[in-house]
């Protein structure tokens, strides 16, 4: 063979060699990143157990709601639903020991200028003060990929904390005076997606509240709790919950127990008469 003809064989080696090379790392990137579009992504599709793996209390279930003040463990009920940024690890973990359910509450829908996160807050979600609540604003809840990463924040602290579910407030923006065109639909897409997340964490959550939405959420939601329904005259519209299988937790603060607790038990619903500090003191219906 030739010079001329050895070269020219060498280079068509070299040419098939680099071909193959080609062609299997081009395969290799291909399985790689079709691997990467089948991966699922906790924010956006969170992958949600199956329903009852969460707490899922039925009507009757005794509870304390408690939101300020040294927490006191002492009461014998079922439920304790308490803060999730005040209140100390320590105090779930007894509560825990004694056999209760620990419920966490947080405000999904307003900025609280005294929350340690709230530097996480973009300036533009921000939507008008609330009312009598000083440092407290709504916020634009369209806006789920801005305020998405402060939710994941707080279920993830309630589920690191061993909170058994989480009460959402302020869940009914839609119907308030926020400073942002928030529609009903808007509404509904926010507290379905926050259902969602919370029991992607094996977490219960209850509806705050937001009654002109009960025929819509009532699938996502596991119980509500409600305030001043007798003080409205709007709670039958709370009986679906119940008609469900569904707790129906609820507190009035100015009424006489005298003058709503009959028609509580009757509707087999769980209020309680509470003062506006929503500290300690209590007084069980049932």
């Amino acid at each position: 063979m030739s010079q001329t003809s050895f070269r020219r064989v060498k280079w068509v080696i070299l040419i098939l060699l680099l071909s193959v090379g080609i062609f299997v790392i081009g395969g290799v990137i291909f399985s790689w990143v079709s691997k990467q579009k089948e991966l699922p992504t906790q924010q956006t599709h969170p992958v949600q157990p199956a329903a009852g793996e969460w707490w899922q209390p039925p009507p009757g279930t005794s509870w304390q709601w408690q939101l300020s003040g040294e927490i006191d463990p002492t009461l014998d009920v079922q439920m304790y639903d308490i803060d999730l940024f005040d209140t100390p690890q320590e105090v779930i973990d007894r509560l825990h020991a004694q056999g209760r359910v620990v419920v966490c509450y947080f405000s999904a829908g307003t900025y609280e200028d005294w929350r340690s996160d709230r530097d996480s807050f973009p300036v533009e979600v921000l939507g008008k003060p609330l009312p009598d609540w000083p440092g407290e604003r709504w916020v634009d809840i369209r806006r789920i990929d801005l305020l998405g990463p402060i939710i994941f924040s707080r279920l993830d602290s309630a589920a690191q904390k061993g909170c058994d579910g989480v009460e959402p407030d302020n869940v009914d923006g839609y119907a308030n005076d926020t400073g942002f065109p928030l529609g009903y639909a808007d509404q509904l897409a926010y507290n379905t997606w926050l259902a969602g997340q919370a029991h992607s964490r094996g977490l219960s959550v209850g509806l705050k509240n937001d009654l002109g939405q009960i025929g819509d959420l009532l699938p996502y939601f596991d119980w509500t709790l409600n305030e001043e329904c007798f003080t409205y005259n709007e709670c039958e519209l709370l009986s679906p919950f119940v008609a469900a299988g569904k707790a129906v937790f609820g507190v009035e603060y100015e009424l006489n127990p005298v003058n709503f607790c009959p028609q509580a038990n009757a509707l087999n619903f769980d209020f309680l008469k509470k003062d506006w500090e929503l500290d300690a003191w209590r007084l069980a219906c049932r």
